[in-house]
C-alpha cells in the first residue's frame, strides 16, 4: 500500500488545526448535559402498545448532522435527539443489504448467508425465507405494519417481497438506488428498469415525484387512515442520501456557498430529509399518535467521502470495517422514555432492535431462539447497564484475502487474510483488509475530487493484516495495539473462531439473465419460477466474475459512474 502526500496539508498539521484532537465527550458537538442520575422514573407501565415509527438513512455519514458539529443544517433531528436519548455507542453495518437484513431479523449476517457484500438485483437470492422478520412479529403482536422506501432484500420471487414478509402495504423500490425522479436503476450496460412499486404491483403513475416527498406524504396518509387506538409499525427507509446526488433547488440553495458541488447537493439532500421528518413527527401529532409512540432514527451505513458525505473525525468510510463505516448516527425519541434529553454510552447494535421493539410491543420472542441481539430498552429509556458487551461486525470468507495475512500471523488461532471485525468490551479488532483507512474531513473545497483529500494512506496497512484498538480510548483509531497486546489479540481471535463456527454458507449466487426489466415489462421484480429455485439457491459466484470493463448505460451514465466507483472503493483500489 503506497503512502500518499498531501498537498498543501498534513496529518500533523490537522492537528494543529484540532481536528484531530476533536474533544469525544464535549457536550457543545456530541452530547447534552446528562440527565442526573438520581431523577425519578416515571411509572414503569405503559397503558397499551406504543406506535413505533422507524426510520432509516441512507448512507448518511456519521457527521452529517447537526448535533455532530456538521456544516449542514438538521433541526429536527437536532431537537428529536436533544429531547430524547442520543445512542453515541450505536453500530450498524459497512454496507446497505446487511444493515438492513440485521434489522428485519435481529442476527448477524454469518448467520443469514448474507455475509458477503449486497444483494444485486439479478441475482436469484433474498432474505432467507425461514427467517421471522422484525414485522411479521409485530403482525402477531396485533399491529397494523407499513413499509415505506428501500427494500435491498432481495426480490428474485414473490415470496422475497415486502408484503410477503410482514409488511401489509409496502410503496417504495426493491434495489440498491434509483434516479430520485424517474425511478430508473441501471445494472449494466443497457440493463435498465423502472422500480418504484405499490404492494406487489408496478407504480407507473409516481413517475416523477422526489421520492423524499412521495415517502413522506404516504406516512402522513397511512396515519390519516389509521385509527391511533390501535398499534402501528411504520418502517421508513428513505433513499435519501444515496447517490445520485439529486435534490430539490431550493434545497441547494440553501448551501450555495459551498464550493464543492458534491458536499452542496449531498448537504441539500440532508436537510431536505429533515424536513422530512418533520413532516413525519407533525403528523403522528396531528392523528394522535406522539403521546404513545416511539420514533427511531438510524442511519445505515457509514457516508461515502467520493459523494459528499463526511464521517470525520472517524477512519473510514462506507465499505470499510473502520469506525467511519460502521459506528452509526442513532437515537430514540419518545414521550414514554423515562430519563429524557440525555446521551446513552450503552453499546447498541442494529440487531438490538428486533428484541427491543418486539418486546416492547409485548410480542413473543420465546419462538425465535438464538437472536443476536438484545432488548436494550432499560439501556435507552432508564440508563441501565446494556447488556450488550461484544459486536461481531461481520466475518466474510469471499471478500479478497489480505496479501500479508496468514494463519501464522493469527497465532495459529485464525487465519488473518480473511476480512473480518469484532469488538469485545473496550477492544476491537480487525483482521485481512478492512478497506480504505484514511481519516478524511469534510469535502469543502472546490477542487474535490483532488490529491487533497487523499489525507493520508497509512503506512502501518503495509505488510500488515491485523490491527487492535482501544476503541473507548481511542475512537479513532490512531493507535494500533497489536503488538503491545498479543494478549487480547488472541482473546479476540478465539471470539472470531467461536462466531466462525456457528456461520451458515455464503448466500451468494451468479447473477441470472432472466432478471433482465426487459423481460418484466421494463420494471424490476421478481423473475423466477420455482422450478428454478433449487438449481440457483446457494450457488457462490467466483470474486472476479464482475471485474470486466462495462459501458455507461445512456439511461443511467451517472449512477452506472457511481455503482463502479463504490466497488473500486470497497475494494480499496483507489
Amino acid at each position: 500500500m503506497a503512502v500518499y502526500a498531501l498537498t498543501g496539508f498534513s496529518l500533523v498539521s490537522l492537528l494543529s488545526f484540532g481536528y484531530l484532537s476533536w474533544d469525544w465527550m464535549k457536550p457543545s458537538l456530541v452530547a447534552d448535559v446528562a440527565t442526573d442520575p438520581m431523577e425519578k422514573s416515571l411509572p414503569p407501565a405503559l397503558s397499551r402498545p406504543p406506535h413505533i415509527i422507524f426510520i432509516l438513512t441512507d448512507d448518511q455519514g456519521y457527521h452529517d448532522v447537526g448535533y455532530h458539529g456538521s456544516d449542514i443544517q438538521t433541526p429536527t433531528l437536532d431537537r428529536l435527539a436533544a429531547e430524547g436519548v442520543k445512542l453515541e455507542n450505536y453500530y450498524i453495518q459497512p454496507i446497505c443489504t446487511p444493515s438492513r437484513s440485521q434489522l428485519i431479523t435481529g442476527r448477524y449476517q454469518i448467520h443469514t448467508g448474507l455475509q458477503h457484500s449486497i444483494i444485486r438485483p439479478r441475482q436469484p437470492n433474498c432474505l432467507p425465507l425461514d427467517q421471522v422478520t422484525l414485522p411479521q412479529k409485530l403482525q402477531e403482536a396485533g399491529y397494523s405494519t407499513h413499509m415505506v422506501g428501500k427494500w435491498h432484500l432481495g426480490f428474485y420471487k414473490k415470496e422475497c417481497l415486502p408484503t410477503r414478509r410482514g409488511f401489509d402495504t409496502f410503496l417504495g423500490s426493491l434495489t440498491g438506488n434509483v434516479d430520485y425522479y424517474t425511478y430508473d436503476n441501471c445494472d449494466g450496460p443497457g440493463v435498465c428498469g423502472y422500480d418504484l412499486h405499490e404492494g406487489e404491483d408496478v407504480a407507473w403513475d409516481q413517475s416523477g415525484k422526489y421520492s423524499t416527498f412521495l415517502y413522506t406524504q404516504r406516512v402522513s396518509k397511512i396515519l390519516a387512515s389509521h385509527s391511533p387506538k390501535e398499534p402501528i409499525f411504520i418502517y421508513v427507509a428513505f433513499q435519501a442520501v444515496h447517490t445520485p446526488l439529486q435534490s430539490p433547488k431550493e434545497y441547494i440553495y440553501r448551501y450555495r456557498s459551498m464550493g464543492n458541488v458534491a458536499r452542496r447537493k449531498y448537504a441539500a439532500m440532508v436537510t431536505c430529509m429533515d424536513e422530512a421528518v418533520k413532516n413525519i413527527t407533525w403528523a403522528l401529532k396531528k392523528y394522535g399518535y406522539y403521546d404513545n409512540s416511539v420514533i427511531v432514527f438510524s442511519t445505515d451505513n457509514g457516508g461515502q467521502t467520493f459523494s459528499g458525505g463526511s464521517n470525520w473525525p472517524l477512519r473510514g468510510r462506507k465499505g470499510t470495517y473502520w469506525e467511519g463505516g460502521v459506528r452509526g448516527i442513532g437515537f430514540v425519541h419518545s414521550p414514554l422514555i423515562k430519563r429524557k434529553r440525555r446521551t446513552s454510552w450503552a453499546l447498541v447494535h442494529i440487531t438490538d432492535w428486533y428484541p427491543t421493539l418486539v418486546s416492547l410491543a409485548r410480542g413473543n420472542l420465546s419462538n425465535v431462539p438464538d437472536l443476536d441481539g438484545y432488548n436494550v430498552w432499560p439501556a435507552i429509556s432508564e440508563g441501565k447497564m446494556s447488556p450488550r458487551t461484544e459486536i461481531l461486525h461481520n466475518i466474510d470468507p469471499l471478500y479478497n484475502h489480505a496479501k500479508y495475512g496468514s494463519l501464522e500471523d493469527g497465532f495459529g488461532i485464525w487465519n488473518t487474510a480473511v476480512q473480518a471485525s469484532i469488538r469485545v468490551g473496550d477492544w476491537k479488532l480487525l483482521t485481512g483488509d478492512p478497506g480504505y483507512s484514511d481519516w478524511i474531513p469534510p469535502q469543502t473545497l472546490t477542487n474535490f475530487p483532488g490529491s487533497w483529500w487523499n489525507l493520508e494512506r497509512l503506512t502501518d496497512g503495509l505488510r500488515k493484516s491485523l490491527w487492535l484498538f482501544n476503541i473507548t480510548a481511542d475512537p479513532y483509531e490512531r493507535y494500533d495495539l497489536s503488538d503491545q497486546r498479543p494478549d487480547v489479540v488472541k482473546t479476540l481471535l478465539m471470539r472470531l473462531v467461536h462466531y466462525n463456527r456457528t456461520a451458515i454458507p455464503v448466500r451468494y449466487p451468479a447473477e441470472n439473465p432472466r432478471a433482465h426489466p426487459d423481460f418484466n415489462g421494463g420494471a424490476w421484480g421478481p423473475w423466477a419460477s420455482e422450478d428454478d429455485v433449487e438449481e440457483w439457491e446457494g450457488i457462490e459466484e467466483p470474486l472476479k466474475s464482475r471485474s470486466k470493463k462495462k459501458k455507461k448505460c445512456k439511461i443511467c451514465k451517472l449512477r452506472s459512474f457511481f455503482r463502479k466507483l463504490n466497488t473500486r472503493l470497497m475494494s480499496n483500489r483507489i
